[in-house]
């Protein structure tokens, strides 16, 4: 067990480039470091016990960003599309010009998009067009006469 104790020193990382290792060398010892890692609680920061800097720092913070969820607040509304007022920084006069800057943007990329619709919709109709002039070109086949039985001799 002192292997795992100089792991442990070294960190994650140590520990990541062994299993890798081991599952180049031969599967089955990948995977049985995988469980160890796993089962002891090495690679996971709920455990609190090697979570470290990572994990205690913010959580120990009062200004830390997952305090009242808010940044898990705003990573769905940019994801799902959510409006909402951002937070204030404190000064007036910013919080104004980023809300006219914001609406702003938001105004030029609705823009954007229904130039972007336009030109679609502009090629469709020229590829469209170009398919029926063709169309109309082709010579009209001539009908399938019927076909008669071979004279037999």
């Amino acid at each position: 067990m002192q292997l795992a104790a100089r792991l442990d020193d070294i960190g994650k990382p140590a520990w990541i480039t062994l299993m890798i290792l081991g599952f180049i060398v031969f599967w089955p010892i990948g995977l049985g470091i995988l469980a160890y890692l796993i089962w002891s609680g090495r690679m996971a920061c709920w455990k609190h016990q090697y979570g470290g800097r990572w994990h205690h720092g913010w959580r120990n913070d009062e200004r830390g960003p997952w305090r009242d969820g808010a940044a898990w607040q705003e990573t769905a509304e940019r994801w799902f599309g959510g409006h909402r007022r951002p937070r204030s920084s404190g000064n007036h006069a910013f919080d104004e010009y980023r809300m006219e800057t914001l609406r702003r943007l938001e105004e030029e990329q609705r823009e954007f998009m229904d130039f972007l619709e336009r030109l679609r919709m502009a090629k469709d109709k020229a590829e469209f067009d170009e398919f029926l002039a063709e169309r109309r070109r082709r010579p009209p086949a001539p009908p399938e006469a019927p076909e008669q039985p071979a004279p037999q001799a």
